[in-house]
């Protein structure tokens, strides 16, 4: 299981995102819903050292910061990864980098690249393993209007345990 760092949502998006995997669950799309809580991922490797957690308290002055999440993207080829972009500001790129910064030396082995600065695409997820018959039905349900929020924290997970850490 992978663990990481992420910024974790206010209240009001996270209830936004959690009515779209509910719409996407009740059409039969694999979603999120109900096990997963909405989030960014920065960072993801197989194990995070929990001394981290100190080091990232100095990233907790830069939040809330507000956010947009915009247009759906899929990664992935024949099943993908359904997502809604999270529209990077300056302010996040550099949230991102930072938090990237201070977390490498704690990441075993080492960080995924798809999470070194310049590699990262902003995302939350919505609906995993998407096939072709669904991918129509899953955007018109997932797209729609911007969704303006905010970041409040961060949090570690552990995916082994399942368990967050709030930073």
């Amino acid at each position: 299981m992978v663990h990481s760092i992420e910024l974790v949502f206010d209240t009001d998006t996270e209830t936004a995102i959690r009515r779209i995997w509910a719409e996407l669950a009740a059409a039969g799309v694999p979603s999120q819903a109900p096990a997963a809580r909405p989030h960014v991922t920065l960072a993801v490797t197989q194990r995070i050292d929990p001394q981290v957690d100190a080091v990232l308290a100095t990233v907790a002055d830069r939040l809330p910061m507000i956010c947009t999440l915009g247009a759906t993207l899929i990664f992935g080829r024949s099943h993908g990864v359904l997502a809604r972009l999270v529209v990077p500001t300056v302010a996040l790129l550099e949230l991102h980098e930072q938090v990237y910064r201070l977390c490498v030396p704690h990441l075993i082995p080492g960080p995924m690249p798809n999470v070194a600065p310049g590699q990262w695409t902003a995302h939350t997820t919505l609906a995993r393993r998407v096939g072709p018959a669904q991918l129509g039905r899953a955007q018109r349900i997932a797209g729609g209007a911007d969704i303006t929020g905010r970041f409040v924290g961060l949090r570690r997970w552990d995916g082994n345990a399942r368990t967050e850490y709030l930073l």
